[in-house]
């Protein structure tokens, strides 16, 4: 056996197998729900891959996974994998253009796609070359036009396959697929191998400890330390945090519980319902309305199972973090730092704040260097942030992008974050923000993550987004796009200046407010730059 998640998830399977694997809930509300063991959810996986297996899909081929969360999602991972097959999400906000463009750029040879999304699908279809096989879960939208080929119906693929795992020998090799749209610019698939993402993004099966020296040891950790962990990823399964921490929980031996989606009234109850004690999700834009349901119409809701409260992709303000807090004073709040291009890569420090950054406790591969040489920068000076060691291959289908993100120095394989940084004389880092956003103004450079801290420290903005828009003098300047809370006061674009000015230096501060109803963002809470820039020059600039 190797460092392959397939291997290990059965070898898992093998030591746990009666083990609560899986709790599904269903729409919110209905009180539908599913449950696996880890050996029906074993079963269930080899019934599906055999079927792909059948269908023509072979080692190497691309298998695309255009659904909401279920176990249908899990169960459609897993089966990829048992086939040496490449699972690659697809997000499920994207309209006919952009899918036919992840279609095509990822080589997709077959689909599993929700039937809620088949007017989509059969739209994007015809632009593609090598998607020959398509599989719907559940039915599609009375009246919605099929696509030119006829899916196959999931549950009748699954119920005819075997149930038996006879698969050929796996490797270390094995590629896993993670597309990421970034805040701005089009999906690029990050390729990774499978014992790299393990070892980065999975913590090498420790998330707490020492990783494990051989594969087998996983599987031994998992039946002697029992159960009683209940992992909670809330974002959705097709963005890489929640399949990461998926198979943490997975790797672990331990109970995952996913939703259909995210609703805060619904994921409280399930913490309470489930004894759940970790909860990973992305930033303010779903804690926030997690605190705010939980001071008020899910007041009570017992939450004194829950250890760890984990954010990555965006960062949790001082602000939304002390409202929790108050509330789940015993839960410990984390800001993670990472990326689908980097796995995990450390945690914040408690000084992290407005005009201090995000500082963060890194790993050892971790360096701040010059973009241009690769390297270290001295302590204090402005870099990009790179890690060594477990990093992915590259971008599939994009050999520019790659050379430009991923580089070999010193002796080791590093991949280049979008991230500026500096580094102090004890090596602790403070991230100031993807470089790609940063707004210089006369000369000066502002990062839109410090101001957004700022903004949200006031009690009546419930979001915000900061980007830089044209300005004749300056040659950019701030601008923040608000939206108020509910019950607030009202609120000028002057109040949120004054605001700002007793947390930033003058030429930080918005010159141009704008209020809107909702942010847009993600479906898993990452900020829409590109949305925040258009809505701040068509009403402000």
């Amino acid at each position: 056996m190797e460092y392959n998640l397939a291997d290990l998830f059965e070898s898992i399977a093998d030591s746990v197998p009666g083990r609560e694997a899986l709790v599904y809930v269903d729409h919110p509300g209905t009180g539908q729900e599913r449950r696996l063991t880890y050996e029906q959810l074993d079963r269930a996986a080899n019934r599906l891959a055999h079927h792909l297996a059948g269908s023509g899909v072979a080692a190497g081929d691309h298998v695309g996974l255009h659904l909401y969360n279920g176990v249908e999602y899990v169960q459609t991972l897993l089966a990829c994998l048992k086939i040496r097959a490449v699972p690659v999400n697809v997000n499920y906000r994207y309209v006919e253009d952009e899918l036919a463009y992840l279609y095509r750029d990822a080589d997709l040879t077959a689909l599993v796609f929700d039937g809620e999304f088949t007017a989509r699908v059969a739209a994007a279809l015809p632009r593609t070359d090598k998607l020959r096989h398509l599989l719907r879960v559940g039915t599609a939208p009375e009246g919605a036009p099929e696509p030119g080929r006829t899916p196959v119906p999931f549950d009748e693929a699954v119920a005819a396959g075997s149930p038996a795992r006879d698969f050929a020998p796996r490797s270390g090799d094995d590629l896993f697929i993670i597309y990421t749209g970034g805040t701005t610019g089009l999906p690029k698939g990050v390729m990774w191998r499978a014992e790299d993402l393990f070892f980065s993004g999975l913590g090498g099966g420790a998330p707490t400890g020492e990783p494990v020296q051989r594969p087998g040891e996983l599987a031994e950790r998992a039946a002697a330390g029992g159960e009683g962990l209940v992992f909670f990823p809330t974002p959705p399964l097709m963005h890489g945090t929640s399949t990461l921490t998926l198979f943490i929980g997975l790797n672990y031996g331990q109970k995952v519980v996913i939703h259909r989606k995210f609703v805060p009234e619904e994921v409280l109850r399930t913490i309470e319902r489930e004894r759940v004690t970790a909860v990973s999700l992305v930033g303010d834009a779903m804690l926030r309305p997690l605190a705010d349901a939980l001071a008020g119409p899910l007041k009570g809701t017992d939450c004194s199972s829950l250890l760890a409260v984990s954010s990555s992709g965006a960062v949790l303000s001082k602000t939304v973090r002390e409202q929790f807090a108050a509330l789940v004073p015993h839960a410990l709040l984390i800001n993670n730092f990472g990326s689908s291009e980097s796995g995990f890569n450390g945690t914040a420090t408690a000084d992290s704040g407005p005009g201090k950054g995000f500082r963060i406790t890194v790993n050892d591969g971790m360096a701040v260097v010059d973009p241009a040489t690769h390297e270290p920068v001295p302590p204090g000076e402005v870099g990009r942030m790179a890690l060594r060691g477990h990093v992915p291959l590259g971008y599939y289908n994009d050999p520019a992008k790659s050379a430009e993100t991923f580089f070999t120095a010193r002796g080791a394989r590093w991949v280049l974050l979008g991230d500026m940084a500096t580094v102090d004389e004890d090596g602790v880092v403070t991230v100031l923000g993807r470089g790609s956003q940063c707004i210089n103004t006369g000369g000066e450079k502002v990062y839109p993550e410090e101001v957004e801290e700022a903004l949200k420290a006031h009690p009546d903005i419930y979001d915000a987004l900061v980007a830089g828009i044209p300005d004749p003098k300056w040659g950019s300047r701030v601008a923040a796009v608000v939206e108020l809370r509910a019950d607030a006061e009202p609120l000028s674009g002057e109040g949120v200046t004054t605001h700002c000015r007793t947390r930033l230096a003058g030429y930080k501060v918005p010159r141009t407010v704008v209020f809107c109803d909702r942010i847009q963002r993600s479906p898993s809470g990452k900020a829409d730059y590109r949305w925040a820039k258009e809505t701040a020059q068509q009403a402000g600039g």
